[in-house]
């Protein structure tokens, strides 16, 4: 079955938990948005494992994984996550990872380019991670941009270079930020593209014969669906789309290809970086916090926590088509007395229960909160449903009813043996 995971919040619910545990039923692992400016956190056989342009099936044996062309890759930063895997026992060859050659790459000036963004924001800076991804975006939209397929051949891609670096400096200058030679941006990026050659290819081709062989492929979203450029808390989003259309977009594989999509979020909610955050609560976001919990795989930057917004779940839903709902961290909730779930907004008076578009609305909106008992007590341990307290599986329950999808996994705990299948 042809499955699609995404994330239903601003990303970080623990999209590579559940990648991981259904990437033992799949044989091609893809991942279509995004780039390093994502990451995904694997605990497998007591390791740690933080990916963020591979895809999480690289850890497993016997599987493809395909980078598609939708993605924007830094080549620098993929040969440093390729080599951490190798040290870690981890192989990845040709045969294990295919990357698109319509990929576009993410180039020193991008990052530049992205400080100079955040610059010139100021106090409404987006809260980038300054990883160039915004900029190689633009330029693909402006078609300015270069393609892996364009790194390949030296003299193509010095001459596009070139062009590009000299609107690129003139806006860097106006920063007071580091310009750019042809010669240092080839000499930094060329060892990388040569690296990935053997990698680089159409995977169109490789993508239709698998599904057309009748294998399953799991695609793997990047960042959560309130972080889409189009549908997401528009301006505080990232540049590309991240839920579940991006997959056929950014791979080449048709939306009949696709059977089944798994929308996952936690059993509360978090972000990462400037925006609205309408259940934001400092009380829960000192409890995890204080735990250890809850720091950008990427970035390390303590993230934002308050209670679960159920408005911004149906909503992902809806526009996901999510068929099966994966809970996750529901074990962070352990030692709550009583949990708040956010099943309306009040804006001016008005109930809405979908998020608005209207950008000073956001502000104006506050929660209406059902509230429950909570369980005050481990599930870690649960292996089934029946194993988990009565006032956690009534959670639960009520969360499949507010969001239109039912809850078919739970992530109680980090191992993949901490996974529920409902």
């Amino acid at each position: 079955m042809n499955t699609i995971i995404c994330g239903l919040q601003w990303g970080d619910e623990g999209k590579g938990k559940i990648v991981d545990y259904l990437t033992e039923t799949a044989d091609v692992v893809a991942r279509g948005q995004g780039g390093n400016n994502a990451g995904h956190t694997v605990i497998a056989n007591d390791t740690k494992y933080i990916l963020h342009l591979i895809p999480s099936g690289i850890l497993w044996e016997g599987k493809s994984c395909i980078i598609g062309n939708g993605v924007v890759m830094d080549p620098v930063g993929l040969c440093k996550e390729i080599s951490n895997l190798e040290e870690a026992g981890i192989p990845v060859d040709e045969n294990k990872l295919l990357i698109s050659d319509r990929a576009h790459v993410v180039l020193p000036y991008h990052r530049e380019l992205d400080a100079a963004r955040e610059a010139a924001l100021g106090k409404n800076k987006i809260g980038t991670t300054k990883r160039g991804i915004g900029p190689t975006y633009a330029d693909k939209a402006n078609r300015i941009g270069l393609r892996l397929a364009d790194m390949l051949d030296e003299a193509t891609a010095r001459e596009l270079i070139e062009i590009r670096l000299n609107e690129a400096n003139s806006t860097l200058e106006k920063h007071d930020l580091p310009t750019f030679t042809v010669d240092q941006v080839w000499q930094e990026v060329s060892p990388a593209i040569e690296r990935l050659r053997p990698h680089i290819t159409n995977v169109i081709p490789a993508l239709h014969s698998a599904w057309k062989a009748g294998k399953t492929i799991l695609f793997e979203g990047a960042q959560g669906s309130f972080l889409d450029v189009d549908f997401g808390t528009y301006p505080f989003v990232t540049s590309s789309n991240t839920t579940s259309g991006g997959a056929c977009t950014g791979s080449g594989l048709p939306p009949t290809a696709i059977e089944r999509v798994v929308g996952v979020c936690k059993a509360y909610t978090t972000r990462v970086g400037s925006g609205p955050f309408i259940t934001e609560n400092d009380d829960i976001s000192a409890y995890f916090h204080a735990r250890g919990m809850e720091f950008g795989a990427t970035t390390g930057r303590p993230r934002r926590c308050g209670w679960l917004d159920m408005v911004l779940i149906r909503y992902a839903c809806m526009v996901n088509g999510v068929t099966d709902l994966a809970v996750t961290i529901l074990d962070g909730l352990d030692e709550r007395e009583s949990i708040k779930v956010c099943v309306a907004y009040d804006i001016d008076g008005e109930r809405h229960d979908f998020p608005p578009a209207n950008r000073a609305a956001w502000d104006r909106a506050q929660p209406v909160y059902e509230e429950f008992p909570g369980w005050q007590s481990d599930t870690t341990s649960a292996r089934s449903w029946d194993e988990l307290p009565d006032n956690a599986r009534a959670y639960l329950t009520r969360l499949g009813k507010l969001a239109g999808a039912p809850v078919s996994y739970i992530g109680n705990g980090p191992e993949r043996e901490q996974t529920i299948v409902v």
